[in-house]
Formats: structure tokens, C-alpha cells, sequence
């Protein structure tokens, strides 16, 4: 019964290539138009040395597991004029409650501001100055599980079964031991610093309900949902219900890592972060382990599997907190990266900026890809910040890359080139990659002779068809173009 109706879903969703839409929109009209930039707060900036953690390193050393460089939300504030010039119009936060941990996955009060990145106020002015500047905000939600400094968790540490929070957790004997003994309770893979939350038992529930509640009436913007596939889904369809209630336009993002169909059918989340897509890039561009068929069947599928209103949401990454940055598994090949850009700016999905990428920052697994941003500008790779600033001001000025249809044109793997065509309204636009390491003739047959006179976006050259039959440009090893024109059927 499951799989008829996935199928059924997929028949559906394939409106997003032939240009239907839904009957009703369940996804905030806003995250079409997004373009989210994503900070871990503890490495971004220091914007206040008061609320520095005892024994934190120099900005630039190596980070690892433990240690701490003093980054803080006044540090993001400080730079939102950077995040607006750049063309950011929306943020996503990893975790920002009071944990022991730099990343703070570790919750120990989901009602406070962790103290090293500042108080509720220095919060609460965070998210005015971001509104200020017209760029929303959403704050990672972690309800799995929490840290053992948790207060029920420590009360159960000190009054065994007699805690009257003993149902929150699954425990399996008593006393309980803390890590780094094997627990003797239910953790986040097994690890005894995470323990799980029994979130469907009412008075849990009712207190993640209230932290969810208390946080969205302060005014963020939605929420990312961490490791959410681990939790029922009852839970999720009543979370919604409250968020929605309190924020209509609130975003909900869940963190899945493969098909999430389940997950997206208008009762539970809005989208997810598309790391399929980030897969689909990784393999087609930075490795070239996959081809370009290979590349379109898995974007194609991802289009299949979700409503075309989802698909327009996804958050499309090629670099996150935990996975190694696109630069890196590139071999620090910019060019690949130019071209990873290029399709998250023009390709179905909001782009998901990975702070530093813009900048040529690199880093392995983690904690590697969790450096410290480099705000000394003589290390900027500036030819990459132009790029991407120059990409993402080309999405925010042409509707058609943020909310036009799209057909795949042409995966040739002989040629190894990758386009598509975007529609909206009166405008095509047609994208093209060349992953050769040679010049590769223009594909003019696979060009719509319904568009007469071509703007390249990128280079602002404008060819008309003729041109293009007759004398076609010559598409450069490892390059891109963007071509767009109004239709003309005479």
C-alpha cells in the first residue's frame, strides 16, 4: 500500500517538468524566492570576547571535536551588511540553545540562548536587524535527543527510577551510566552523550511543543529539523499543525538524506535539504565518477519523487557541517566549484550557501569543514566571491530561475554535457555545462526555435538564432552558459 502510493505521488510530481502545479500550495511562497546562507555560530565571527568560552583557541588554528574559538551571534550581526551585499535573503542556523558542546547537538535547555553566543536579547536583536534587511531566518530544532546535562536526564541520574522523568528516556537499568561507559539507555547511535527522548510520551511532547512554541513567536522564520527521520510521524503532523498555527509562513526543513516522500505530502514537512542533489554534483563535477545521463536520471528522479511545489523548496547544497566542502573533494579545482554554483543558481530548489564557500574555503570531514571563516580579504579567492555574487544576483533578477518549470535538454556522455530548460511565463532560459576538458561544439539542434534572440547571462553577449545556427559559440573545457530570451512562435 506504501509503495502504490509513493508511486501514485511520483505521477503527480512530474508536473514540475511539464508545468503543472498543484491544486494547493502547502510550501511558504517565500522559499522559492530564498537564497539561504548557512552558519555554525561558533565559527563564523567573534563578535564579543566577553562571552568567550574558557580555553578557546586562536581564530585560524585547526578545529576539532572539543575545542572552541569564541564565535557568537553579535559576530553574525556584525556581518549581515556582507550576507546583503553578497544577495543572501535568508539565513539557517545550526543549533543555537545552551549545550556543553561547540556545536551544541548536545541540548541542555531548548529556552535559552546557549551564553557563549549571547543572551535572548542579543537573539531577538539578531532577528530584528536580519528582518531589518529583509533576510529570514530559521534556527535548527534538535528533539531526538538532548545532552546529559538535560534537566530531566540529570534528575534521573541523581533519583534513579523514583525521577519523575524516568518515561522521558528509555532506560534499561539503574543507576545509569554516563559516557563514556556503554549506556545503559537508548542514545543517538549508541553514543551515551545523546541520549533519546521517548518524544511521543505526552509530557515530552508538551515540552518540546512549548520550546517550539516559545521560539516562533519570537519571530524566526521557520525551522531545520535534525536526524527528524528517527521520530514518529505522528509527532511531526501534530509539531506542524502548532507551527503553522503560530507562523503561517514558517518554513519547515527536515534533515533526510535520501528519498523523503514520505515525509512531504503536506502533513508534516515543506521540503528537505536536497542532498541528492548535493550527490548527483559531487559525482557528475567534483569526482567525475558519474555520468552525465547518470546525473540527470538522479535529478530527474528527485523531481519524480516530490510534489512540484516541494521540488521548488529543496534545499539544494554541495557542502554542510557534515559533510567535506565541494572544493575540497574537488581537489581545490574552482572551476568545478564555478560550475556546482552555477547549477544550484539556476536549477529547481533554493540555493544552500555553505559559509566560506563563496571564499574558496576548504575542509575535510568533520570536524575539518567546520573552520573558521576567514575574514582576512587578502585570502579570499576573489574570482570565486565575484562568481557566486554574480549568480546569485542572475536568480534573484529573472523570476524564471526561482519559480519557472523545467524539461531536461540534453546529458550527453560522449560530449559529457548537462543542460536544461527553464520556462516561465513568456521566458525560456537555457543552462548548459561542459564537464569535457576540451572545447565542445554548441548543441544548437537540442536550442528551442521558438526564442529568436539569445542574452548570454553571463557573459552578456546576445546572439540571435541565426547566430546560432550558423556561427555557434564554442563551449570552453570545464565552463558554463546561461542563455535566456523571450518567446516567439512567428
Amino acid at each position: 500500500m506504501v509503495r502504490f502510493g509513493l508511486f501514485i505521488l511520483s505521477i503527480i510530481a512530474i508536473g514540475c517538468s511539464s508545468g503543472q502545479t498543484p491544486n494547493k500550495s502547502f510550501v511558504p511562497d517565500w522559499a522559492k524566492d530564498a537564497i539561504f546562507y548557512q552558519i555554525f555560530p561558533e565559527r563564523f565571527a567573534n563578535g564579543d570576547t566577553v562571552n568567550d568560552p574558557h580555553g578557546k583557541v586562536a581564530w585560524n588554528e585547526t578545529p576539532t571535536t572539543t575545542n572552541y574559538f569564541g564565535g557568537d551571534i553579535k559576530g553574525i550581526i556584525d556581518h549581515l551588511d556582507y550576507l546583503s551585499g553578497l544577495g543572501i535573503n535568508a539565513l539557517y542556523l545550526n543549533p543555537v540553545f545552551e549545550s556543553n558542546t561547540n556545536h551544541k547537538y548536545h541540548t541542555k535547555d531548548y529556552f535559552k540562548i546557549d551564553p557563549h553566543f549571547g543572551s535572548e536579547e542579543t537573539f531577538l536583536n539578531f532577528l530584528h536587524e536580519c528582518h531589518k534587511r529583509k533576510i529570514r531566518v530559521i534556527i535548527d530544532g534538535v528533539f531526538n535527543h538532548t545532552g546529559t546535562d538535560f534537566f530531566a536526564f540529570r534528575d534521573i541520574i541523581e533519583n534513579g527510577n523514583h525521577s519523575k522523568y524516568v518515561n522521558w528516556y528509555s532506560i534499561q537499568s539503574f543507576p545509569v551510566r554516563l559516557p563514556p561507559e556503554k549506556p545503559n539507555y537508548e542514545a543517538w547511535w549508541g553514543i551515551g552523550e545523546l541520549p533519546k527522548l521517548m518524544a511521543d510520551q505526552p509530557e515530552v511532547r508538551k515540552h518540546l511543543f512549548d520550546a517550539t512554541r516559545y521560539w516562533t513567536q519570537r519571530g524566526i522564520d521557520g525551522w531545520r529539523l535534525d536526524v527528524p527521520n528517527e521520530m514518529s510521524h505522528d509527532f511531526w503532523i501534530e509539531w506542524r499543525k502548532l507551527v503553522k498555527s503560530e507562523n503561517s509562513n514558517a518554513l519547515i526543513i527536515g534533515e533526510l538524506w535520501d528519498d523523503a516522500a514520505p515525509w512531504l505530502q503536506g502533513d508534516q514537512f515543506d521540503a528537505v535539504m536536497n542532498y541528492r542533489f548535493r550527490g548527483a554534483c559531487v559525482g557528475f563535477i567534483a569526482l567525475e565518477n558519474r555520468s552525465a545521463r547518470q546525473f540527470d536520471s538522479i535529478l530527474t528522479a528527485v523531481r519524480s519523487d516530490y510534489l512540484p511545489d516541494v521540488n521548488y523548496a529543496l534545499h539544494n547544497l554541495i557542502s554542510s557541517h557534515d559533510t567535506e566542502r565541494f572544493l575540497t573533494l574537488s581537489e581545490n579545482d574552482t572551476s568545478k566549484l564555478r560550475l556546482a554554483v552555477l547549477m544550484q543558481m539556476t536549477y529547481v530548489g533554493s540555493p544552500l550557501i555553505y559559509y566560506g564557500d563563496e571564499i574558496g574555503m576548504t575542509g575535510g570531514k568533520d570536524p575539518d569543514c567546520r573552520r573558521t571563516m576567514d575574514w582576512d580579504t587578502t585570502g579570499w579567492n576573489m574570482r570565486l566571491w565575484s562568481w557566486y555574487r554574480k549568480l546569485i544576483h542572475i536568480r534573484k533578477n529573472h523570476d524564471i530561475f526561482r519559480r519557472g518549470t523545467i524539461r531536461p535538454l540534453i546529458a550527453d556522455d560522449s560530449t559529457k554535457i548537462f543542460g536544461f530548460l527553464r520556462e516561465y511565463e513568456d521566458t525560456s532560459a537555457v543552462v548548459l555545462i561542459n564537464m569535457n576538458n576540451d572545447n565542445v561544439s554548441f548543441p544548437r539542434s537540442k536550442i528551442p526555435t521558438y526564442v529568436k534572440k539569445w542574452d548570454d547571462l553571463i557573459t552578456g553577449v546576445v546572439y540571435s538564432r541565426q547566430e546560432l545556427d550558423n556561427s555557434p559559440p564554442t563551449l570552453l573545457p570545464r565552463s558554463g552558459m546561461i542563455l535566456i530570451g523571450e518567446k516567439n512562435y512567428k
